[in-house]
């Protein structure tokens, strides 16, 4: 299934599992995670958490499966998305 929109909630410790895991779409920086700008609709780079810009149509099927695969690796919890 596709994914509309991928978030980072409070929490996220900069493991880099996310970044390791899905990187064209994780940004680990030194205090905490971003969603890259080049996948997201609005051109941003921040944790998403307010925007929840959706990711380019491009980008939905094509890197759900990674985008999945880091949520659920997240020793934290904080990856948070939205299929469509």
């Amino acid at each position: 299934m596709a994914i509309k929109s991928v978030w980072i909630d409070e929490g996220c410790i900069m493991c880099n599992a996310c970044d390791a895991e899905c990187p064209d779409v994780f940004l680990v920086t030194d205090t905490t995670c971003m969603i890259k700008a080049d996948v997201r609709e609005d051109g941003a780079e921040t944790e998403n958490r307010d925007e929840k810009s959706p990711l380019k149509a491009e980008f939905q099927t094509s890197l759900a499966d990674a985008i999945k695969a880091a949520a659920s690796g997240c020793p934290v919890e904080v990856i948070q998305f939205e299929e469509v």
